[in-house]
């Protein structure tokens, strides 16, 4: 119809990602929750960066240490072997 009208394509909007740990509602930071804190390290056992996660400059230092202190109670793994098949064998 209108052909002489130029199409303005809007520009990429990335919405901001909220910190899983901040509101009414979410879960408490404690190194007893295995299954909370295992979100948290990636498959080779290293803590992910907060710019992934989307966790607080607060909330990843008290979730780095309640890492570090379930790896010395040994409920999580400093590290994570590679297997390559169901055998378990390197």
């Amino acid at each position: 119809m209108c052909a002489d009208v130029p199409t303005v394509k809007r520009p990429f909007f990335r919405r901001r990602k909220t910190c899983p740990f901040k509101g009414p509602k979410a879960p408490e930071i404690d190194w007893k929750d295995v299954k909370l804190l295992s979100r948290y390290i990636s498959e080779r056992g290293k803590i992910i960066p907060s710019r992934i996660t989307a966790v607080s400059m607060k909330k990843q230092r008290e979730l780095a240490q309640a890492i570090k202190r379930a790896r010395y109670m040994a409920l999580l793994p400093y590290v994570r072997k590679e297997t390559d098949g169901p055998t378990g064998r390197r």
